[in-house]
């Protein structure tokens, strides 16, 4: 047994289905834990001022990782990587050296830098949480909190090696890993330690993360060592791979820096409102994971190698397959969230101290970040495959500008919707949120979403323009999927309400059973609407699952075996 698993674990995975099931699969168990995760937290503290304190603390260490961490990333590295192996492995090793001892000092002087500083930096972000009771403790969590950019910028340098030889399944696991040493946080440190025990448990999940990935690297003799003589005499190489990251990091860093300003934003409205946007924006990001980071993900090395190896019609053929499935598994995603959004909440994070307010609150918030999963998906697919391609210049300006848009859309929607009862009053009565206090902060949702939309429209045309007949065979499972997600959210909303009567939905198990059956009236209804307009990408869905999983023949391993 223990044989069976170290090979599943180490085991090389080819082609792009194979792979993105693969990661779908570790994405959906460590989104999973992650729900778990958030379900301790609002049940312990409900959607209150202790949460809006551990939501915010985390934002300067994930703008220093975000910011660092790229140089290390597997998107900047693999191609550096694939170029110093074809040589030789000591080459490999070397360049490895370098990048690790240009990475760890920059951190560390970084995280030095934030550490003093905290406090201050806390008190210009988060303005309306500088004169409450939680301040020190923010203060203590942040800094506990600037050690998780470490362990993880490191694991991302060690994930980077593991997927130049296609060890997926290291990269997969490293998530799940994380979330379970902030629920070891949760339960056991919390009670012993206090608030600081949560941080404790965050840095324990990046250690974790790190962690799996220690035994490859370690047999395969890639343990980087900090060498500066070594790292002064090969700068050349530090600053190839600086200049190449510096778009992602940039756009990367823009994308944190306004999820920062929105929870800044929050800060200044009603206790609680950190808490219900993270809350909704992590519910979200469960189908964004399994979908869009997956296929992404799994695309990407191989999309690079087709575009280096002068491959351009097999590399095109490559994006619109990902491009196909991230659309037909989205837009069922988006309705489902949005017509289930009461019961997805309830389910997960309704016990304890969070109370019905709290559930409809964070209800209306997911239902307004999931109107853009399909086109989060899609942002995150065309970012790399520009990237393959070697272009950086054009998705770092479309994400910039995103940032802004995010930034503008959700202050003047906020500023509007506390000057005009009328948008308010709509607003309210469409997502059924009357009379609760802090609605307020829906316009960060909705303007985040809005922002997202435009920008992957806007990559859509820029890659349409770039890759002629790109958006040509895309538009029929756009229609496809988006017609049959529609008929499926009318079906599972009917059956909504046919088991309001056949349920208990005052319980935890009737609300579930209520959601449960009116998704799967509303999925079966949905999946018999394409096969009857004859989808493709249901047919290919069902024999890559009905053949054996890990030997399913597809066209990537063909394409993956002629490299």
């Amino acid at each position: 047994m223990v044989r069976r698993i170290h090979d599943l674990i180490h085991k090389e995975i080819n082609g792009l289905h194979e792979a993105a099931y693969l990661l779908g699969v570790f994405a959906l168990l460590s989104q999973i834990l992650a729900l778990f995760r958030d379900r301790l937290l609002a049940h312990f503290f409900g959607a209150g001022a202790v949460l809006d304190t551990y939501y915010a603390a985390f934002r300067i260490p994930d703008i220093i990782f975000v910011a660092i961490a790229t140089i290390v990333s597997v998107y900047v590295l693999i191609p550096f990587l694939a170029e110093k192996s074809a040589v030789s492995k000591e080459k490999e090793m070397e360049f490895i050296d370098i990048i690790f001892s240009a990475f760890f000092f920059i951190i560390i002087t970084v995280s030095i830098i934030a550490f003093i500083f905290t406090p201050q930096l806390m008190r210009l972000f988060f303005p309306g949480l500088a004169d409450t009771a939680r301040f020190v403790d923010l203060i203590l969590l942040a800094r506990v909190l600037l050690l998780q950019p470490i362990f993880l910028g490191t694991s991302n340098l060690f994930a980077s090696i593991a997927q130049i030889h296609r060890k997926f399944v290291l990269y997969a696991l490293s998530p799940v890993l994380y979330n379970i040493g902030i629920i070891i946080g949760i339960i056991f440190l919390y009670p012993a330690f206090g608030f600081i025990g949560l941080g404790i448990g965050v840095v324990i999940g990046a250690i974790l993360h790190l962690g799996i990935q220690l035994p490859f690297i370690i047999k395969k003799g890639f343990f980087p060592r900090v060498t500066i003589g070594r790292l002064l005499h090969n700068f050349n190489d530090v600053k190839k791979v600086i200049f190449l990251s510096l778009p992602r990091t940039l756009a990367l860093s823009a994308h944190q820096i306004s999820l920062l300003f929105l929870i800044s934003f929050a800060s200044l409205m009603a206790s609680g409102s950190i808490a219900v946007f993270n809350l909704s924006f992590n519910l979200q990001s469960v189908p964004l994971a399994i979908i869009g980071v997956s296929y992404s993900v799994a695309a990407f090395p191989t999309l690079a190698k087709m575009f280096s190896n002068g491959q351009k019609k097999d590399f095109l053929e490559q994006m619109l397959t990902a491009s196909k499935h991230i659309i037909f598994w989205s837009f069922p995603a988006i309705v489902l969230f949005v017509i289930l959004r009461a019961q997805i909440v309830r389910v997960i994070l309704g016990s304890g101290e969070f109370g019905w307010s709290d559930t409809r609150l964070t209800s209306a918030s997911l239902a307004l970040f999931a109107m853009s999963i399909a086109a989060q998906g899609l942002v995150l697919l065309f970012v790399r495959g520009y990237y393959a391609a070697g272009k950086t210049k054009k998705p770092l300006a479309l994400n910039l500008i995103s940032a802004m848009l995010v930034i503008l859309f959700s202050f003047g929607l906020a500023k509007l919707f506390a000057s005009s009862g009328t948008l308010q009053y709509f607003i309210e009565s469409l997502l059924r949120v009357e009379g609760i206090e802090g609605t307020s902060v829906l316009m960060l949702p909705l303007g985040y979403s809005l922002a997202v939309l435009i920008n992957a429209t806007a990559l859509w045309f820029m890659f349409q323009r770039d890759f002629k007949s790109f958006s040509r065979s895309l538009f029929k499972t756009f229609f496809q999927s988006l017609s049959s997600a529609i008929i499926m959210g009318f079906v599972a909303h009917t059956f909504l309400n046919v088991f309001d009567d056949l349920f208990n939905i005052d319980t935890f198990l009737g609300i579930f059973s209520q959601g449960l059956f009116a998704g799967i009236v509303g999925i079966a209804t949905g999946i018999l609407m394409l096969i009857l307009l004859g989808n493709e990408e249901i047919i290919e869905v069902w024999k890559s699952l009905h053949s054996k999983f890990w030997r399913a023949v597809t066209v990537a391993v063909e394409q993956q075996e002629e490299l």
